[in-house]
């Protein structure tokens, strides 16, 4: 099949360093999926990731008997974890829950919040110095971004937290705008 290999073997490193960034990216995007409950998405990235990576260790087995092949598979390998890392970052799959605390009139905040079309419940709490505002509400992640410039915006001491979860139920959530995932009843 690599035939080619043999006639060109400085490509063989290439290969390797190449098809291992490839195989280690799709391994991130899988363990993302698995963990999003994903059960259609993340057997299908599997499937090409472990695809690559016999056909990389196969040519490694079989052909490569140098330094250069060993490091470029190494260094694939770390390269494969940045460029996971990178995509992950970019693709901001999920949701989050975004747990809010501010000194300042929380209700001006939850009417920003639904002006925005994003659901908010607000309690009111005693903290360590003051009373405070307690808002809660769960935004894709690709918002998070937008809705951490409106908080700062609203008050430059707020303080908030972030969580992944897993699903979300009946809520005042805005229509996706994504083609990559499926309707259902509820979500």
């Amino acid at each position: 099949m690599f035939d080619f290999l043999d006639v060109y073997p400085w490509l063989l490193p290439v290969m390797i360093f190449f098809g291992r960034i490839c195989d280690v990216t799709l391994g991130t995007l899988r363990i993302i999926f698995v963990s999003k409950g994903e059960k259609y998405k993340a057997p299908l990235i599997g499937f090409f990731e472990v695809f690559i990576w016999i056909v990389i260790i196969s040519q490694v087995l079989e052909r490569a008997n140098d330094l250069l092949s060993y490091v470029s598979y190494a260094g694939g390998y770390a390269t494969g974890n940045y460029v996971g890392i990178l995509l992950e970052n970019r693709i901001a799959y999920g949701i989050v829950l975004c747990r809010i605390y501010t000194q300042k009139n929380g209700k001006e905040l939850v009417q920003k919040l639904n002006k925005m079309n994003i659901g908010a419940t607000m309690t009111h709490g005693t903290g360590s110095t003051n009373e405070v505002d307690i808002i809660e509400t769960v935004v894709d992640r690709k918002e998070m971004k937008t809705l951490a410039r409106l908080l700062t915006e609203f008050d430059a001491n707020i303080f908030y937290v972030v969580e992944d979860i897993r699903t979300k139920k009946n809520g005042i959530f805005p229509k996706r705008k994504t083609i990559l995932t499926r309707w259902r009843v509820g979500k």
